[in-house]
């Protein structure tokens, strides 16, 4: 009975000591790739770039894209996702959509996406997916949930995740909160085509972070910022406690990405970063 009783208490000690091990919830930053070593030395080791600026066949000729294949190459910092995904002119939604050509662009950056081995690309696109003045809003739903299934079916072709970001109603009129984003994720119904929670727009729109705890198995990338001035964290001090609460009740243990308007990155990036570790530290413990 005792040797029993020995066991079990060992193998529970066990249990939650790896329970208490799992690995918080990683930070990284979006930035420009030029601020690779300024961003390493503040302590970052993840990096999203915008597709516009970096992958693009519409901005990025091919020998620039080769010369960025090679600076990243040589990053300090990893080039973890990009975002930025459909160029404005490309409407997802409304009476000019042009499904070939938004295949073909997509395609494309998949393509260069594999070159620079990024497998994770962040949907937020809020020009493209603007819903005409006048025009339907059920039926724009209907256009988006449809592109989005073709678009993901691609990406699933190379390997790539879509993940579907949440922006505010001051970017765009069409998926402004997080519970309208998870909704067209569940309709479109495909294993590359997930979910973003950005916490910035979460708190423009002023959405409850108990929205998050409905996100599990859909959820795989966070963005944070301040709610006024979409600050970096610790800047106005707002408490981003509620959310982190949210994510852990789900197990988030993905990144945690600062996409911020900076003063002077040089000087707020290391507080920021040390900030935010605190925040995250005293909701994972």
């Amino acid at each position: 009975m005792k040797k029993h009783l020995f066991f079990v208490l060992t193998i529970c000690a066990i249990t939650t000591a790896f329970t208490q091990n799992k690995k918080l919830p990683e930070i990284g930053i979006a930035e420009n790739l030029k601020n690779d070593s300024l961003l390493s030395a503040a302590g970052y080791r993840y990096l999203v770039e915008s597709i516009s600026k970096l992958i693009s066949p519409k901005s990025v000729t091919e020998e620039q894209f080769n010369q960025n294949v090679q600076h990243i190459k040589s990053l300090k910092t990893s080039l973890y996702a990009v975002n930025v995904f459909i160029p404005g002119e490309l409407k997802l939604v409304g009476p000019e959509v042009d499904e070939r050509a938004i295949l073909h662009y997509a395609e494309e950056v998949f393509k260069r996406c594999n070159r620079v081995h990024v497998d994770l690309i962040v949907w937020g696109s809020g020009g493209a997916r603007r819903v005409p003045d006048g025009f339907d809003q059920a039926k724009a739903k209907e256009q988006f949930i449809s592109i989005a299934g073709k678009v993901a079916e691609r990406a699933k072709q190379y390997n790539i995740t879509l993940a579907l970001e949440n922006l505010n109603s001051t970017e765009t009129n069409f998926i402004t909160t997080l519970a309208e984003a998870l909704e067209v994720v569940k309709k479109v119904n495909h294993s590359h085509f997930r979910l973003c929670a950005d916490l910035y727009h979460m708190l423009k729109e002023n959405e409850p972070a108990s929205v998050i705890e409905q996100t599990k198995r859909y959820l795989v990338h966070c963005d944070i910022a301040e709610k006024e001035n979409r600050t970096p964290p610790g800047t106005v001090g707002d408490d981003f406690k509620p959310y982190l609460m949210a994510l852990k009740r789900i197990d988030y243990r993905g990144k945690i990405i600062l996409e911020c308007r900076w003063e002077n990155l040089g000087k707020q990036a290391q507080p920021a970063l040390h900030y935010l570790e605190k925040e995250i530290q005293a909701v994972y413990k």
